[in-house]
């Protein structure tokens, strides 16, 4: 089964239960989120496998696949099966850009109305494509405005920088939804990201911060692109990627855009409501530190692979929220060692590995980072040593899928 993406791990609801510090309306309201989570379980299941369905039937593009014409330009004999290989490759290339270069930006944010309902009411619509922000008297928490401005944010931050037109690259509609019953989270479900409020008590708002946004949309991205089943390493390599593009959106689309060595690389920050010790959800500079707080836990996350946890399923689906701080270390090493804006240095660099069409459903880190490698071009040793810092190669076992 394919968990719902969701910006808060289970973990982390769970621990807030447990530990019974916090006010009885907001344990409710972690178990409600817990409950309808579960409940969403099968509907992110067959959205997953209707994508998969349609993937299987695209013609492929050219009969010779581009990691052959790849191994051609780097090992060729002659000069001139060099440049033929070299040709193709770059022929592929502009074919691809060409069909995916016409923007076609959709949003709609629609409003809830505190339903617990999986897709919510559609009945209520806040803002549509083109539409003028709303006024304060119109939407007093401003959810509706950020949720907008956010996904045009990330939608632009890929169009601009990868080609990528929208989740599917063919310009598919952006669906929001805030106010969604007495959820404790953010998700994209497969078709559609939804927001609930926060309570000032324990969470913020979750449309505020640009990277949530970021990392949902990337959600869509994996999906469509290189499905990763989202469980054990696998799904916390694609945990890994969600929270890299989602924070290289933040750093992009801040009104000063910021460098990798001026970024403080946290997800998630100012999702915390001021009573509680947290500086974000994750930190990917410095793993396992976000968090400490009698009423929520600890961040859980390893930053190195000797540390990494082997997890039941039950737990956080194997771990996928946890085990994320090793390739979220290896990306924010890579983007700082490559210096300047992580969207132009490493950013591109993951990119290609997640699109190669290399990147197997049963892939475990070592399998991305050996695809970082190949397609980091001049920056080689220095992903390489990224890697290496957090423990690559890793092991070659794969975990039980």
């Amino acid at each position: 089964m394919a968990p719902l993406c969701a910006i808060v791990p289970q973990y982390v609801l769970e621990g807030i239960i447990e530990k019974g510090l916090a006010p009885q309306p907001i344990i409710n309201r972690c178990q409600s989120t817990i409950e309808k989570t579960k409940q969403l379980q099968d509907v992110r299941e067959a959205q997953g496998q209707s994508i998969a369905a349609v993937q299987q039937q695209q013609p492929s593009q050219g009969i010779i696949p581009p990691y052959i014409l790849e191994s051609i330009a780097r090992n060729a004999v002659t000069e001139q099966q060099r440049e033929a290989a070299r040709h193709t490759l770059a022929q592929r290339t502009e074919h691809r850009i060409a069909a995916g270069r016409v923007r076609h930006l959709n949003r709609t944010v629609y409003d809830a109305q505190n339903s617990r309902d999986n897709p919510p009411p559609r009945d209520s619509i806040l803002l549509k494509e083109g539409a003028k922000p709303l006024s304060a008297a119109e939407d007093p928490t401003n959810n509706a405005n950020e949720c907008y401005i956010g996904l045009g944010k990330t939608y632009d931050f890929y169009f601009n920088f990868f080609q990528q037109n929208s989740f599917d690259n063919k310009g598919i509609s952006l669906d929001g939804f805030v106010h969604a019953g007495d959820l404790y989270n953010a998700y994209f479900d497969g078709k559609q990201l939804v927001f609930g409020d926060g309570d000032g008590v324990i969470f913020n708002g979750f449309t505020d911060e640009l990277d949530v946004i970021g990392h949902e949309f990337t959600h869509g991205v994996v999906q469509y692109t290189s499905p990763l089943p989202y469980r054990y390493q696998t799904g916390a390599l694609n945990e890994s990627l969600a929270d890299a593009f989602g924070t290289m959106v933040k750093q992009w689309g801040e009104s000063n855009p910021q460098t990798a060595d001026q970024a403080n690389w946290l997800i998630g920050e100012g999702i915390w409501a001021a009573g509680v010790n947290g500086r974000a959800l994750r930190d990917m500079k410095n793993p396992g530190t976000a968090y400490n707080d009698a009423q929520v836990g600890k961040d859980p996350q390893p930053a190195h692979w000797k540390d990494f946890k082997k997890l039941p399923y039950s737990n956080d689906q194997g771990g996928v929220h946890i085990n994320s701080g090793i390739p979220n270390r290896a990306f924010f090493l890579a983007a700082t060692m490559i210096g300047g804006y992580a969207w132009e240095g490493a950013g591109p660099i993951w990119y290609r590995a997640l699109s190669s069409g290399k990147l197997r459903q049963d892939a475990i880190f070592k399998d991305f980072a050996d695809l970082t490698i190949e397609n980091a071009g001049q920056h080689v040793d220095k992903v390489r040593e990224a890697w290496t810092l957090v423990g690559y190669p890793f092991s070659e076992k794969r975990d039980e899928l």
